[in-house]
């Protein structure tokens, strides 16, 4: 027995049960894994009165309890199964009041499981701009369940919904008002109930319908249901058929007593903007210019707040040297952790910038619509219209983005979907991006109002996406996908942003990248700064005697400056950098960046944080201190030019594009394709791929 009250939220996608979650539960979630499988949970709390808490769970957004992907598998797994952990006391069916009639299979099926349920009419606004009023007193007497009007944007409704919840809790599951079927599938309805102890008509037939999709059922009871199936030429496809259409003639009935439609259909406000937003010239040509206003406001807006940031730490660093005693503990912490760690810190006002204006697209409604026109696009280069949504959610992290994949049925597409999702440039990149477009591209303006650097940043970007969509068409060409892929997707209505809800969202992405990066960057700073500062045996201590030797005239500045390189260079880090840097040399790297490049194999950020220590540590003290200008200053000893001159620069920019640079990704591809095979796959193409492409890059522009 279970000590907690679950409320299940369930709804169509897009029909506001986000929103309503976020109402309920305000700061009081947590994201979690289903047990078993690896489909996101979000579970919050929330107090219905003084001495009632519950337990809101909102399951992933489905139309039906006929699971076409793993996360709607998810639904199905908790509602079909009474032990389950989750399994909901009570289930909120949140519909769209626009087009209730889509929004009702979901809802009569949750109820004829025998789940005490509320029906949750959201988007009453909408509908009303639509013309349409729903009579929901009477909706509520034909249905025999409570049904509240809300609209969950806005918090109106919700606190009759905490009531109406507080209610239902007290009802025992029904059984009343279930469905006649035909006579085959009530015989097996009765054999499954009397065999497995099934209480319930309807999930009795669920069982005989679905039960290779229910894991929880266990292979035996699995295989003897099939059995079953074929004894009584039980047919799965059919029942659901039969089930649906009829399903629909009863909630066309149903709907044509309480809709009223009399008022002037008028053409939304929405549908006017669609009008231009999704044209098949000026969509592209608007998403282009956000896109191309979103990167010229990362440059142009955080520059200053950048620019605080790093001198800061820097002023930190010195002001530390200046009070406390040189020591090895000293070095360590201005050297090594506050070196590292300033080289992400100073990139939050960019992040910030960036999950602030993706926020304000998706809680205004137009990210869908993007979505929308890229399916458009991408079915020409062989992908799925469902890939999108995982391409879109890449720009902020390759990980979930991989994970969205589910929803794709073909095993093919949602396969070349995952291969080629890490090339679209995530948040990991821009740190890399911004710093090294700072060192070599002029900030200077283009047409008087176009920030040079920005475009570049903007190019980088399109280099990502335009290299999926060939990588996607290669694949397929090669895995021999032929299979027809279809598409739909609920567009919401347009809505001013939540501010609150950015707000939220810009703290959260900052707040994970500060600390996940952080941590990997901390304990790579703390290694890096041994290795840096120790070598073998006395090779550090006779290179230096040997430059004191031969520079008897040197002044103490530029001695002293000599002294910290060449011990770098003698030091554990400076030999591995020496014996990688004859495969890096023809893209233009030193040994330095060459040890940049294997701690970012951990996470992408991680080359700033390793060049800021690798660099501080063997710097000038009297060299500017802050990250750009130690970088700018920085010598390749090999051929005597910047380290960071233009064709090794934009080699870099171009390996970062390409590169498979991740831990994290490589282990959830592993998790989501069950093997090894695809993530090893994956990572040499993207690694070969990023060498060829940095090397042509610094051939071409040296």
């Amino acid at each position: 027995m279970k000590d907690k009250k679950v409320v299940a939220l369930l709804g169509n996608p897009n029909a506001g049960k986000s929103s309503l979650f976020n109402q309920l539960t305000g700061l009081r979630q947590k994201i979690g894994n289903f047990p078993g499988v690896t489909v996101d949970k979000k579970v919050g709390f929330c107090r219905l009165d003084s001495k009632t808490d519950i337990e809101i769970l909102d399951l992933p957004g489905t139309y039906s309890i006929y699971p076409n992907s793993l996360d709607e598998q998810v639904v199905l797994e908790v509602l079909a199964n009474p032990d389950h952990p989750e399994f909901p006391d009570v289930a909120v069916v949140v519909a769209d009041a626009s087009n209730l009639k889509r929004n009702m299979l979901l809802f009569e099926q949750v109820s004829d499981l025998g789940i005490p349920t509320i029906l949750a009419l959201n988007m009453l606004d909408v509908a009303d701009e639509m013309g349409i009023s729903i009579n929901s007193g009477k909706l509520s007497k034909i249905l025999g369940v409570p049904v509240v009007e809300l609209n969950a944007r806005q918090g109106i409704g919700i606190e009759g919904l905490k009531y109406t919840i507080l209610n239902q809790l007290e009802v025992k599951r029904i059984h009343a008002n279930l469905p006649v079927f035909d006579e085959k599938s009530e015989t097996i309805a009765a054999e499954v109930r009397k065999k497995y102890n099934v209480s319930n008509k309807y999930l009795a037939l669920q069982y005989a319908a679905q039960s290779p999709k229910m894991m929880f059922l266990g292979a035996e009871t699995q295989k003897d249901l099939q059995n079953l199936v074929l004894r009584y030429d039980f047919n799965a496809d059919e029942f659901q058929s039969s089930e649906t259409i009829n399903r629909y003639h009863d909630i066309s009935g149903t709907l044509s007593q309480v809709i009223d439609e009399t008022g002037e259909l008028k053409e939304t406000v929405s549908e006017k903007i669609d009008k231009i937003l999704l044209h098949k010239i000026w969509g592209y040509v608007i998403f282009l210019s956000i896109l191309f206003l979103i990167f010229q406001s990362v440059f142009s807006f955080a520059e200053y707040p950048m620019d605080m940031i790093d001198q800061g730490v820097a002023g930190l660093n010195d002001w530390l040297k200046s009070v406390l005693p040189q020591s090895t503990l000293v070095s360590l912490l201005t050297d090594g952790l506050i070196a590292g760690v300033g080289g992400v810190v100073i990139f939050i006002p960019q992040i910030a910038f960036l999950f602030a204006f993706i926020s304000i697209l998706e809680e205004s409604g137009y990210m869908a619509r993007v979505v929308v026109l890229m399916d458009k696009l991408i079915r020409r280069f062989g992908m799925s219209g469902k890939s999108v949504v995982p391409l879109i959610s890449s720009l902020a992290c390759a990980v979930p983005a991989i994970m969205s994949a589910r929803t794709i049925g073909s095993w093919k597409d949602r396969l070349i979907t995952i291969m080629v999702t890490p090339l679209m440039s995530c948040s990991a990149r821009l740190p890399i991006y911004t710093i090294l477009i700072a060192l070599v591209v002029p900030d200077t303006k283009v047409l008087g109002i176009f920030n040079l650097q920005g475009i570049a940043l903007m190019g980088l970007y399109l280099l990502g996406f335009f290299s999926a969509l060939i990588a996607g068409w290669i694949m397929k060409l090669i895995l021999k996908s032929k299979e027809r892929s279809y598409f739909i997707m609920e567009l919401p209505t347009y809505k001013m942003p939540r501010w609150k809800q950015v707000g939220f969202m810009i703290l959260e992405k900052v707040k994970t990248f500060v600390f996940e990066a952080g941590k990997v960057i901390v304990a790579i700073s703390i290694v890096l700064w041994v290795l840096a500062s120790y070598g073998p045996g006395d090779e550090m201590t006779q290179a230096e005697q040997q430059v004191i030797a031969n520079n008897p005239t040197v002044p103490q500045e530029d001695l002293a400056s000599k002294i910290a390189s060449v011990r770098l260079e003698n030091s554990y880090a400076g030999h591995f950098g020496k014996f990688i840097e004859p495969a890096i040399a023809p893209l233009g790297y030193d040994w330095k960046i060459g040890i940049a490049l294997i701690t970012s194999f951990a996470a992408r950020e991680v080359f700033v944080g390793t060049v800021s220590t690798i660099y501080s540590i063997g710097a000038d003290p009297d060299d500017e201190s802050t990250i750009k200008e130690r970088l700018r200053n920085e010598i390749n000893t090999n051929t005597g030019q910047p380290a960071f001159s233009v064709a090794t620069s934009f080699s870099l920019l171009i390996f970062y594009v390409f590169a498979m640079m991740c831990m994290s990704t490589i282990a959830t591809v592993y998790r989501e394709t069950k093997g090894w095979k695809w993530p090893l796959i994956q990572l040499g193409y993207m690694s070969v791929l990023a060498y060829v492409a940095a090397l042509v890059v610094y051939q071409v522009l040296k």
